[in-house]
C-alpha cells in the first residue's frame, strides 16, 4: 500500500473530481439500499390488507423519524390501493423505477467525474518519468535496457491506471454501499445480520489466501514485458546487421523465448487473479444459502420476522455480494499494482549525481580558455584518465588523438558534463564547470558525434533544434557552411523532407553534414567534435572535412580525431595513450621528433 499512497500524491491536483465522485458515490450506495428497502412496505400494503394504513402519522420528533417516514409511504401507498388499485400499482413501480434511475445516474455521474482524475494522474505520471528520463545521467542509460525503460512508461504506467486508479471508482462506493445495507439490515433484524457475519471472515481468508502470490508473479510479467520490448528495439535498430549475417533464427529463438516466459507467467497470474470473482461468488451465494435456512426459521417456526421483511433482507444480503465481489477483485490488483508502481518509483526515485550546485551561475559567453586540470576517472573500477591537463585558449583548435581506449570521447563527455570527474576539476574562464548551471553550460557548447543522431523529422527541424524560432534563411546559411545545401535544395520537399528513422533516408555524409549544421545554426563558442569523420568514406570525408573547417573558423574547437587528416592545420594535437598524455604539439613538430603520433600517421598511410 506505500507505493499506492505515493501513487495518490499525483491525485492531489484533481482532488475537486475526487469530491465529485465521492458525493456521488454517496448518493449511488443510499439509493442502491433504498431501491431494496422500497420493497417492504410495497408487500406488506399491496398482499396484505392488514398492514394497510388508515391514518397518516404524526411528526413527532428526529427520534421517531424512521417510524414517520415509513408509515407516511405506507399511509400514501394504502390510499392509492383504496381508491385504485391499478394507480396503486403504477405509483409503486414508478417509486422503483425512480430509485434505480437515481442510483445508476449517480453511478454514471461518478464514474463521469473520476475519469478526469484518472486520465489525469496517466498523464502525470508519465510526464514524472520522461522529465525523469530527461534529467538523469547518460551513465544511467548505458546500464540499462531501452526496453526496459519504455516498458515502465508504458505497461507499467498502464497497470497503475487498471489496477490502481480503477480501483478509486470503489473505494468510497462498494464499502459505501456494504455499510448502507449493513445499516438496513440490522434495523430489519440484528439477529439475523449477526449470524450472516459470522461467516464473513472465513470468506476472507479463503480470498485473501489465493492472492498472495499474485505481486511477485505480476513483478515478474512486467520485468520479462521489458526484456521482451528490449528484443523488439535492438532488432529494429539494428535490422541490417541481423539480416546480413543471417541471424534471423537466433533472434527468433531469442524472442520466442521471452514471450513463452511471459506467457506461462501471465497464465499463472491471471489464472489465480480470475479464480477471485467465482470464488467471492460462490461464497456469497453460500451465504445466501445459510441465510435462507437460518431466516426460513424465524419466519415459518419462530415467527419473530416478517415474510416482506424476509424477502427484502434476502434482497439487501445480494446487494451486498456485487460490491463484495469487486473488493475483492480490488485487491487482486492492488497487488499487481503495486508491482508496477514500484518499478515507477525505481526510475522516479532515482538520484542523479550530475546536479546544478545550489548556487549554480548562469554563464552566457565564453572569453578566455578551457582549462582541464590533472583530472582522473573511471566509469567502474579502473581508472580511463590519468592526472589529464590542457589548456584551450579561445579561438584555438585542439585535436585529441590515440588508440581506440584511450580515453579520448571521455573528455567529451566530461567538458559536456555528461559525467563528473573523480578528481582535478575542468574550467571555463576559470570557473569549475560544477559551478555552472548544466543548462548554460551545454548552452556555450556545440556537438558533433560519431554517430549522426538525427530525429524522424523533417530537415527543418532537425537542423533547427539547437535554436528556437530559426528563420528558414538561417537554417539555410547553416546547410551552405556545413556543404549541406547542396543536395537539400534537390530534395522533393527541400527544407520540409522527412528524413526516417534516424535519418535513415540519407546517406552517412549526408547525415553527418545535417549534424554539423545543427551546431553551426547553435553557433556556440565551443565547438566539440568526437571522431565526426570515422566513419564516413572518402568523397563523404572531403565534404565533411571542408564543413568542419568552415565551422570551426574563429571558433575554439576540441576534436577526437580518428583519422588523422581532419585535424593537421590544429593549434595544439594531444596524443593520448592509456589515458594519459605522451606527447603533444603541432603536427609538423610532432613528426619531427619520430615517436607515438608519427607511428599513428604511418598507420593510416595519409600524406
Amino acid at each position: 500500500m506505500n507505493y499506492f499512497k505515493k501513487i495518490m500524491m499525483f491525485a492531489i491536483p484533481y482532488k475537486r473530481f475526487a469530491i465529485l465522485n465521492i458525493i456521488c458515490n454517496i448518493l449511488f450506495a443510499l439509493f442502491s439500499t433504498l431501491s431494496f428497502l422500497a420493497l417492504i412496505p410495497v408487500i406488506n400494503v399491496l398482499f396484505d390488507k392488514s398492514k394497510r394504513v388508515v391514518e397518516a402519522p404524526e411528526w413527532t420528533g428526529w427520534r421517531d423519524v424512521k417510524d414517520y417516514v415509513i408509515g407516511s409511504f405506507n399511509y400514501e401507498v394504502s390510499q392509492r390501493v383504496n381508491e385504485d388499485e391499478l394507480s396503486a400499482l403504477i405509483f409503486i413501480c414508478g417509486i422503483v423505477v425512480l430509485l434505480f434511475f437515481l442510483k445508476n445516474l449517480f453511478g454514471y455521474l461518478a464514474a463521469f467525474f473520476i475519469t478526469f482524475l484518472r486520465n489525469g494522474v496517466l498523464r502525470d505520471v508519465r510526464n514524472a518519468i520522461y522529465d525523469k528520463i530527461l534529467e538523469l545521467p547518460v551513465s544511467y542509460f548505458s546500464e540499462k535496457r531501452k526496453g526496459d525503460t519504455i516498458s515502465r512508461i508504458t505497461a507499467d504506467v498502464n497497470e497503475v491506471q487498471v489496477s490502481f486508479l480503477s480501483i478509486l471508482e470503489l473505494v468510497v462506493r462498494e464499502p459505501l454501499t456494504i455499510i448502507f445495507t449493513i445499516i438496513a439490515m440490522l434495523i430489519m433484524s440484528a439477529k439475523l445480520t449477526l449470524f450472516v457475519f459470522i461467516f464473513l471472515p472465513v470468506s476472507g481468508f479463503i480470498i485473501s489466501a489465493i492472492g498472495k502470490k499474485l505481486k511477485r508473479r505480476s513483478e515478474q510479467a512486467q520485468q520479462e514485458n521489458g526484456y521482451f520490448l528490449s528484443l523488439v528495439e535492438e532488432t529494429l535498430s539494428s535490422l541490417k546487421i541481423v539480416k546480413g549475417f543471417t541471424a534471423e533464427d537466433k533472434f527468433r529463438a531469442r524472442f520466442r523465448e521471452s514471450t513463452d516466459r511471459l506467457k506461462r507467467i501471465l497464465d499463472s497470474l491471471l489464472n489465480r487473479q480470475n479464480l477471485a470473482s467465482p470464488t467471492s461468488e460462490f461464497l456469497g451465494i453460500f451465504v445466501i444459502v445459510i441465510i435462507l435456512w437460518f431466516g426460513g426459521n424465524m419466519v415459518l417456526v419462530d415467527e419473530t420476522l416478517a415474510p416482506a421483511t424476509f424477502i427484502a433482507f434476502l434482497g439487501l444480503a445480494y446487494n451486498i455480494l456485487t460490491p463484495a465481489k469487486q473488493i475483492s477483485k480490488a485487491s487482486y490488483s492492488v497487488k499487481k499494482g503495486n508491482a508496477a508502481a514500484e518499478r515507477i518509483f525505481q526510475v522516479l526515485e532515482t538520484e542523479t549525481n550530475i546536479k546544478d550546485a545550489p548556487d549554480a551561475i548562469e554563464k552566457k559567453d565564453f572569453e578566455h580558455s578551457v582549462e582541464i586540470e590533472d583530472i582522473t576517472f573511471k566509469y567502474e573500477d579502473e581508472n580511463v584518465l590519468h592526472d589529464f591537463s590542457i589548456k584551450v585558449p579561445k579561438g584555438a583548435t585542439v585535436a585529441l588523438v590515440g588508440q581506440s581506449g584511450s580515453g579520448k570521447s571521455t573528455i567529451a563527455n566530461l567538458v559536456t558534463r555528461f559525467y563528473d570527474v573523480n578528481q582535478g576539476g575542468i574550467k571555463i574562464d576559470g570557473i569549475d564547470i560544477r559551478q555552472i548551471s548544466k543548462k548554460s553550460l551545454r548552452g556555450l557548447m556545440g556537438l558533433v558525434t560519431q554517430d549522426s543522431i538525427l530525429f524522424n523529422d523533417s530537415i527543418r527541424n532537425n537542423v533547427g533544434l539547437g535554436k528556437d524560432n530559426a528563420t528558414d534563411e538561417e537554417i539555410i546559411e547553416a546547410l551552405k557552411i556545413a556543404n549541406a545545401w547542396e543536395f537539400v535544395k534537390d530534395l522533393p520537399k527541400g527544407l520540409d523532407t522527412n528524413i526516417g528513422d534516424s535519418g535513415n533516408k540519407l546517406s552517412g555524409g549526408q547525415k553527418q553534414r545535417l549534424s554539423i549544421a545543427r551546431a553551426v545554426l547553435k553557433n556556440p563558442p565551443i565547438m566539440i567534435l568526437d571522431e565526426a569523420t570515422s566513419a564516413l568514406d572518402t568523397e563523404s570525408e572531403r565534404l565533411v572535412q571542408k564543413a568542419l573547417e568552415n565551422m570551426m573558423r574563429n571558433r575554439t574547437s576540441i576534436v577526437i580525431a580518428h583519422r588523422l587528416s581532419t585535424i593537421q592545420n590544429a593549434d595544439n594535437i594531444v596524443v593520448m595513450q592509456k589515458g594519459r598524455i605522451v606527447e603533444q604539439g603541432r603536427h609538423e613538430e610532432l613528426l619531427s621528433r619520430r615517436s607515438t603520433y608519427q607511428k599513428l600517421v604511418e598507420m593510416q598511410s595519409f600524406e
